[in-house]
């Protein structure tokens, strides 16, 4: 089996085994997700307590579920819990009644337009509580009595997230983010967070330039607990992805970041045409995942964000259609690759100095052109090297060179390293 094709096999594995889990933005189930993804890479795991002040929010109470149903005066579950995490209205307070179809439609939340789905509903902020059910469902139960049951908890505790760092040469940071807080929804964002994982465990295998932390936060109050608790160090921060929707079949999105000019942007609109994958490149807005946080204009990082088919643009989004049959191997292996791609061209672009600056300086007395001969791109490598000397002022890098050329980043990456080794350019 390829290399690539093992991993999209392991990533699925790992959603296979995170899929059945209840998450939410505090929790078990969270924690429970942290410890699955620490086998495949250590975690840093952190804990903030309730009423914990994080910029303008507050860490809410901690919420755990053990189970609920809605019963017929048979016994029979009409709604289980136990058979989809997704039958809860996410933060439901606990309830147990037994009260008439009549007054019980108004807490149940359903799809009428794709009868067959269950949809997943949250209420973190307002205490109230309900089942979400397939239309044809609530469709099919007769009016009467029914048992209402949600064995669930809201108390004093703590907001869970972990970090893991891939150590690099130099301090300044790539972050790469996956929330942790949606139930079974498997492109939402459990195929994000496989792929972050993995892509984690390629970049250990290197001696990168920067340092790579990978954020595995809540969404929306986990990214914001995680800035303010790292705002002064937040400068550190010089580019970032938000990794979401990562294993459906569409083409790969690419949402630019608030900056639109940040150097991950151009990163990206340099690799996904040259790798002639499908793919559709957006402009910023501040509505999405977390880059909204991450850009939000006190902080305005160079965080874009990567998925497939982006956020609410497939029918199955935030439904129980978005299951395992929706991701496959092969879509988060080409996530993957991509993400490979990229970060391979962030993490060598530099700007380099032309030390022999007036004139051509002569290369093969150096032995460049005679380094080339025999190969099948002399002439592509050649003209590489001359555009780097040209283009080496110490204010453009090889991307710029790359772009203005129309050279793949290889060659100009290649031609670098061999100036370079010959002392005729320095960075």
């Amino acid at each position: 089996m390829a290399p690539m094709t093992a991993a999209g096999e392991q990533m699925y594995a790992l959603v296979e085994r995170l899929y059945p889990l209840c998450r939410s933005i505090t929790g078990d189930g969270v924690r429970a997700t942290l410890e699955i993804v620490d086998e495949y890479v250590p975690l840093q795991v952190h804990e903030v307590p309730t009423g914990t002040q994080v910029l303008d929010w507050t860490v809410p109470q901690e919420w755990n579920i053990r189970d609920a149903y809605v019963a017929d005066t048979a016994g029979h579950r009409v709604v289980d819990f136990a058979a989809s995490s997704l039958h809860v209205l996410g933060y439901s307070v606990p309830v147990s009644a037994t009260m008439p179809l009549a007054e019980l439609r108004g807490h149940l939340h359903t799809l009428p337009d794709h009868p067959g789905w269950v949809p997943y509903r949250t209420s973190y902020y307002k205490p109230e509580w309900g089942f979400c059910l397939a239309q044809e469902t609530l469709d099919a139960m007769p009016d009467g009595d029914y048992e209402v049951r949600i064995d669930s908890t809201l108390a004093d505790g703590h907001l869970t997230y972990a970090e893991h760092v891939v150590p690099g040469q130099v301090p300044d940071e790539v972050i790469v983010s996956s929330h942790v807080c949606h139930p079974s929804l498997a492109n939402d964002n459990l195929a994000g967070i496989a792929v972050a994982a993995f892509l984690a465990r390629a970049l250990a295998e290197q001696t990168p330039y920067y340092t790579y932390r990978f954020i595995f936060a809540p969404g929306t109050i986990g990214a914001i607990t995680w800035l303010a608790r790292n705002a002064e160090r937040v400068e550190r921060v010089k580019h970032g992805l938000v990794l979401a929707c990562a294993g459906d079949p569409g083409r790969l999105t690419y949402k630019q970041s608030r900056r639109g000019d940040a150097e991950i942007d151009r990163v990206m609109r340099h690799v996904l045409p040259a790798s002639e994958r499908p793919h559709h490149i957006t402009e910023f807005t501040p509505y999405g995942y977390d880059e909204r946080q991450y850009c939000s204009p006190g902080f305005d990082l160079g965080v874009g964000s990567l998925s497939r088919t982006p956020y609410a643009g497939y029918p199955e989004y935030h439904t129980s259609a978005d299951n395992l049959d929706l991701v496959s191997p092969e879509a988060m292996a080409d996530t993957l690759a991509l993400c490979r791609e990229a970060f391979a061209v962030l993490d060598r672009n530099r700007r380099y100095v032309n030390l022999s600056p007036y004139g051509e300086p002569q290369l093969g007395r150096r032995g460049l052109y005679d380094a080339l001969g025999g190969r099948s791109d002399t002439q592509q490598a050649q003209l590489a090297m001359l555009w780097v000397l040209n283009l080496s002022d110490g204010e453009h890098s090889l991307l710029d060179v790359a772009e203005r050329s129309g050279l793949p980043f290889g060659a100009v990456a290649a031609a670098a390293d061999a100036l370079h080794g010959a002392g005729l350019i320095k960075a």
